[in-house]
């Protein structure tokens, strides 16, 4: 590798309202390197590759392209520079198709100035080919599940040809072989001398990419280190800044009574070959119980927990009972209600207001009962939002700031500890821990353990199985709509898991239609 730095930080910092998110951070990227960011969620991995790639202007230091000093003042510049960044908070237009997304601002057109479909479609079917998926480019993108989304995200970054990839959490939403996929064309952009910048949560990951890792704390740069000259073990300790011990729950749970049950539930796809989504799933899941569903992209993990929620795009078929009784959720509101509460996979379109401040974000569910007369009291208000997030240690600029201005972790803190003031008796958590640091999780876990052994019962997916298997009192696996398996705790292992996920189910038994 030549020895002139490709990138150079000089001493960058970055204010915004209430907090320093970076404060005096300098270091070094290589040619051609795999460069790890790693640090906590608020410790400024983010906000930095934001300066680096024309996002955020408007910062204190230097940043030295090639060896010459340069300031973005937008993304294109960025990129025209051959800078090209993939977010870990998707940045798609939804009613666009995936093919308009990759080239939205650089549009192709032809002899008359008019938009050239074909071309577009064609270009981004190849690059979509690269990443071995088989999404349609000219289907809008809000048909698409998150993990699709994501991989329309980073299509739109290889697209660029840039000699400089800055990827933000790229595998969040992906399953473990669209990872594998990834990593494939990761080692060809780096045979190709692509430099590329790589911050991630997961310490396999780094472990396995990275030439050389930095890790960031509290927004100030703490160490950058050879990955063959460290551990999985001192990296954790340099972000956390103390030893993460591993989570003991204090002995096995003991589940109570049913408390909700699925029978035979089925939820049609109009117009699709498959005509269902989900085909005549069962399920039990008692009070204290964690119960988590495995599965593929697509297996129909997220429909499952739409449909208990009453948010699925149309009415599904079945029974769902509560407590014995039969019951019927037109609408959230209807679930919320009677003590049901769904942590959705996609925080920023489901999750967040972006409008509105972390406390409101907080309390915006419960804010009947924190009125008098119609008029809500703040003082109340403002406490309430401030012990839900102390419960939760959620870290920010405080409780009047932008929730966007939160980390992505803090975000989901904000997000749990808004349906946790609602008292929900089933808590529907949809990949809770997507993006979110290794010292959050294992608080995660905790949580999750503590309302359990209170009563509560909780159903989990989550894109990593070594997660479900350690927290989940049983496990359900779906392929394609169907449950393949069930499998306790002592007989899950990731491999048995895999096998059902990948056992297709016998589809010509199924009737055409149910009524």
């Amino acid at each position: 590798m030549s020895q002139q730095p490709v990138i150079e930080v000089r001493n960058i910092t970055k204010r915004f309202p209430g907090v320093v998110a970076l404060k005096n951070v300098s270091l070094t990227v290589m040619p051609g390197e795999l460069h790890a960011i790693v640090g906590e969620n608020g410790a400024g991995k983010s906000t930095l590759m934001n300066c680096l790639s024309g996002v955020i202007t408007d910062y204190e230091g230097q940043v030295l392209l090639r060896g010459r000093p340069v300031r973005f003042r937008r993304t294109t510049e960025a990129q025209q520079a051959g800078i090209a960044i993939i977010h870990q908070e998707l940045n798609l237009v939804e009613e666009l198709s995936a093919a308009a997304n990759i080239f939205l601002g650089r549009e192709k057109t032809n002899l008359l100035g008019m938009l050239d479909q074909r071309t577009m479609r064609r270009q981004a079917a190849a690059v979509l080919e690269q990443l071995e998926c088989r999404i349609d480019p000219g289907q809008p993108v809000r048909t698409l599940r998150v993990g699709d989304q994501q991989l329309v995200e980073i299509a739109k970054a290889l697209s660029l040809r840039s000699e400089i990839l800055i990827m933000d959490e790229p595998t969040s939403a992906l399953t473990a072989g669209e990872v594998e996929r990834l990593f494939r064309i990761i080692q060809r952009l780096r045979q190709d001398g692509v430099t590329i910048l790589y911050i991630s949560h997961k310490m396999d990951e780094v472990f396995r990419l990275a030439d050389r890792i930095t890790v960031l704390r509290d927004g100030q740069h703490v160490a950058t280190l050879p990955r063959h000259s460290t551990t999985p073990r001192e990296i954790t300790h340099l972000m956390v800044g103390r030893e993460i011990e591993a989570v003991d729950f204090g002995g096995p749970r003991t589940p109570g009574p049913l408390l909700l049950e699925v029978r035979k539930l089925c939820l049609p796809w109009p117009g699709h070959a498959r005509k269902w989504r989900l085909w005549n799933v069962n399920l039990q899941l008692r009070s204290g119980e964690i119960l988590g569903l495995a599965g593929l992209m697509g297996a129909g993990r997220t429909e499952l927990l739409e449909c208990l929620f009453g948010a699925s795009s149309v009415p599904p078929l079945g029974e769902i009972l509560l407590d014995g009784r039969s019951v019927s959720f037109r609408h959230p509101l209807d679930a919320m209600r009677c003590g049901v509460a769904l942590l959705s996979e996609d925080r920023k379109r489901l999750g967040i207001f972006a409008n509105l401040s972390v406390g409101a974000n907080i309390t915006i569910c419960v804010l009947e009962q924190l009125t008098r007369l119609g008029v809500i009291r703040p003082q109340y208000e403002a406490r309430v939002a401030r012990e839900a997030a102390e419960k939760l240690a959620l870290r920010g600029a405080g409780l009047h700031a932008p929730i966007t201005t939160l980390s992505g972790g803090n975000q989901q803190k904000a997000i749990i500890a808004r349906w946790l003031l609602t008292h929900p008796r089933v808590l529907l958590l949809d990949d809770p821990t997507r993006g979110v640091d290794v010292g959050a999780k294992a608080e995660l876990y905790r949580i999750m353990d503590r309302l359990c052994r209170d009563g509560l019962g909780i159903i989990l997916t989550s894109s990593e199985l070594p997660e479900l298997i350690s927290l989940c009192d049983r496990i359900v696996v779906l392929c394609e709509g169907h449950v393949t398996g069930q499998l306790s705790r002592a007989e899950a292992t990731e491999q048995r898991i895999m096998e059902l996920a990948t056992q297709r189910p016998n589809v010509q038994s199924e009737p055409a239609a149910q009524g």
